[in-house]
């Protein structure tokens, strides 16, 4: 099981973080955001996708950023079309298409985006476009209709792991655990002894 770790912001906290290698670091450009990033991002060792969150902006906004950056991985978390994660292929770096779930949630607009992303990621839905530090009510993917690989993210803790196991157990293409609040010390300050620990148990 991959893990994503989210919102990262201090130089010396990447840094650290980094040492435990996980496989995707994500950094927040959008300005609404608490772990909003607006300073150079150090360079990461390859081995970890430095992966850029965008909420509705703009193709040369995300490609200017992609490029100052060093970015390989794109993950849209607005309302981002299928057209537009299209154009967005041009880049051949990865992108991840992030939906909000709450209970009603319709599976079904998940289809014309199969094709034009890599991965889907499922967060809660919530006033935020993510960053709500709550979960949704993972059995809803139950009926997950497609073999796309996701991230499973939301509010996700420590304590948590039996959940997604549960989760896991179901047979579901999990590719990815993403955290991030939970883990803070405050945001955009991860506290890495609880992600060394956590990360020993997926």
């Amino acid at each position: 099981m991959k893990l994503k770790v989210c919102g990262m912001r201090s130089p010396d906290n990447i840094m650290a973080l980094s040492q435990l290698a996980p496989d995707y670091m994500g950094f927040i450009f959008w300005e609404y955001s608490k772990r909003f990033v607006s300073a150079p991002t150090p360079h990461l060792p390859n081995t970890i996708k430095k992966t850029g969150v965008f909420v509705n902006a703009s193709l040369d906004y995300i490609k200017d950023i992609a490029t100052q950056h060093q970015l390989q991985t794109l993950q849209l978390h607005g309302s981002e079309s299928p057209n537009f994660c299209q154009k967005l292929k041009t880049t051949e770096l990865e992108i991840i298409k992030a939906f909000g779930v709450g209970s009603n949630f319709d599976f079904s607009v998940l289809k014309p985006y199969e094709s034009v992303c890599d991965y889907f990621l499922f967060d809660t839905k919530g006033e935020l476009p993510g960053g709500n530090g709550s979960s949704f009510e993972w059995s809803l993917l139950r009926d997950y209709p497609a073999t796309k690989p996701f991230f499973l993210s939301g509010g996700i803790g420590p304590k948590d792991q039996d959940a997604i196991s549960s989760i896991i157990n179901l047979n579901l293409p999990v590719y990815a655990i993403d955290i991030n609040s939970k883990f803070e010390i405050e945001p955009g300050q991860k506290n890495i002894e609880l992600i060394k620990k956590f990360k020993a148990t997926l």
